[in-house]
Order: C-alpha cells, then structure tokens, then sequence
C-alpha cells in the first residue's frame, strides 16, 4: 500500500503549520478605531462603570491609579487582560468607578467592562479576539444561599445515630 504525502506550503513565518494562532486584530492587517467608549461590567457583587478614552494607558480607578486600588500584580493582570489580547496596551486611558465586592470580583467586573467597551469601539477589529478569549462572556457564578435547617449554602449539622 503506498502512502500518500501531502506537500505543505510554509506560511510567513517559515513554519507549515502551528496550533499556536496570533490575535485575530494582526491577522486581518487591520488596526482598531481608537475613539473613547464607555461600558458595564459585573462579576460576582462587584459592578464597575468603565470608560475608556484615547490616550497613554494611564488607569484611575475609583480616584486612585490601578496599582494603588489593586495591589495584587494578579488581579492588575485580569483587568489589562482586554487590551492585552487586542494588542491595544497603552493606546486608552480608564476611567473606572466601581462598587459591591471584594478585589477578585472587582477586578473580574473591570476585565468584562474594558472588553465591552473595546468591543464597542471598534466590533470588526476586536469582537473575533476578545470573543476568543472569552472575555465577553459574564461569568454568573455567585454565592450560593444559605438554606434553613443546615450551617451554610450546603453545609449540613453533623449526623448522630444515638
């Protein structure tokens, strides 16, 4: 039985072909629109009102930079997740009010308010990655309630045979 062999044409990059995909904004040769946007995001109790203006990255949360509003490198990187992904870094300032959580539910309601309003700038340049990424989608999980009768949401009394 003879098998049979495919000839495979390198792309740009020299490499037949990669599982790794660059951002749907770089594949199309196309840049985004810059223009200011405004948009909601929400995760767990947190809300945040966010805005975003042409301009040098800076972020002013609630009054104060990012950095000071959210110590933690990890919950500054789930909020410039967004820009990260478009490869729009440092071309927007934010302007956010946020309310309602902790830090991790803020920070989450930041990611998905930045992305709506990328989104809103410009749908064809951005929409494809930021919905690859998952960044468009509310994430909806919130605290259970406690029931009658057990100690918490699931928690129940200990069982005594006797």
């Amino acid at each position: 039985m003879a098998e049979t062999t495919e000839d495979f044409t390198p792309t740009a990059e020299g490499v037949a072909y990669t599982s790794e995909s660059a951002g749907a904004a770089t594949e199309s040769g196309r840049t985004s629109t810059i223009a200011p946007a405004g948009a909601t995001g929400r995760r767990k109790q947190a809300i945040a009102r966010v805005r975003i203006v042409p301009g040098s990255g800076t972020w002013t949360v609630n009054g104060k930079p990012l950095e000071e509003y959210l110590p933690n490198k990890l919950h500054q990187q789930i909020a410039k997740e967004a820009f990260v992904e478009t490869g729009l870094d440092g071309q927007f300032d934010v302007i956010a009010r946020v309310t309602g959580g902790g830090m991790t539910g803020q920070a989450g309601a930041l990611r998905l308010g930045v992305a709506r309003a990328l989104n809103a700038v410009d749908l064809e340049a951005n929409r494809a990655t930021l919905k690859k990424a998952g960044l468009l989608t509310r994430d909806a999980r919130v605290k259970e309630r406690k029931k009658a009768g057990l100690k918490k949401a699931r928690k129940a009394p200990q069982y005594s045979k006797r």
